[in-house]
């Protein structure tokens, strides 16, 4: 399975209702952009099948970008400049992502997916790179575009469909992103990801005991999901369950801590602390 960006790219929190609230993976695309380098896990790298390109040269390319971007784009400029065709290029795109240059990442991302000569399903991955780039970027419309394009070189691939599925809560799409998460779960239906997801589209909805089953089956899929665990924390608060919000927000801080859901569930934990008139 394809690491996906878009689960590191943001959890966002509002004091609101009652309870704090996070679904968007990535931060609100008018106040935030990228400024600090991905980190090997957050980098969409190409999955084992399908790549744009084969040989050596690609693999280390491929390689450098997990520890010296810097290095990995030297390599590819050079590469590039004795002919290394798409897979050069594809690996210059990817060390811009590295350097923290998602918006100039994107655009070749796209360029390269209109102009290799890869089959559809090697250039779908490739458009899905781009979207994830421009959520980076902080552009949601273009990444919109680029997943939608993926979508139609590879209408049943799961991590696209997930993945279009953020980039419209993004943009507060909250039905349509239920629409791609209920295709994604149609043909992969143990993705606890994407019943996370899906409760929190729900909850934004106001539809709060549908987005509980959500949950709940996420959690039975994935007892130890961190994300998951924060979602119910917030619905179980919605609920008047303060206590068991506590308890998951806590288990989601032992579970996974020093990351974006625990950083949220201390939080969500300290509004409550506070009491109701400082949420």
């Amino acid at each position: 399975m394809r690491k996906s960006l878009l689960i590191f790219v943001g959890l966002a929190l509002a004091a609101a209702a009652g309870g704090a609230v996070w679904f968007q993976r990535a931060p609100a695309p008018e106040t935030q952009r990228a400024t600090s380098i991905p980190t090997l896990d957050n980098l969409p790298l190409p999955p084992e099948l399908p790549r744009i390109a084969d040989g050596p040269e690609y693999d280390r390319c491929l390689s450098l970008l997990r520890d010296d971007p810097d290095e990995a784009m030297r390599f590819a400029q050079a590469w590039d400049a004795t002919g290394g065709g798409d897979g050069a290029r594809h690996c210059i795109a990817l060390a811009m992502l590295g350097l923290g240059e998602p918006d100039r990442a994107a655009d070749r991302l796209e360029r390269l997916g209109n102009s290799t000569r890869a089959g559809g399903v090697a250039r779908a991955a490739v458009f899905g790179q781009a979207s994830q780039a421009w959520m980076m970027a902080g552009d949601p419309n273009r990444a919109f575009a680029a997943a939608t394009i993926a979508l139609t070189l590879a209408p049943q691939d799961v991590e696209l469909l997930v993945d279009r599925s953020v980039v419209l809560a993004a943009m507060q799409r909250y039905r349509e992103s239920i629409e791609d998460l209920d295709s994604a779960l149609a043909l992969e239906p143990e993705r606890a990801e994407a019943w996370v997801l899906r409760a929190a589209a729900l909850r934004h909805l106001e539809r709060v005991d549908q987005a509980f089953l959500a949950v709940e089956r996420a959690l039975v899929l994935a007892p130890e999901n961190a994300e998951a665990l924060l979602e119910r924390g917030i619905l179980r608060q919605l609920r008047g369950d303060v206590a068991g919000a506590r308890n998951d927000w806590q288990r989601a801080i032992q579970l996974a801590p020093d990351t974006m859901a625990a950083d949220l569930a201390a939080q969500n934990i300290q509004l409550n602390e506070l009491g109701p008139q400082r949420r």
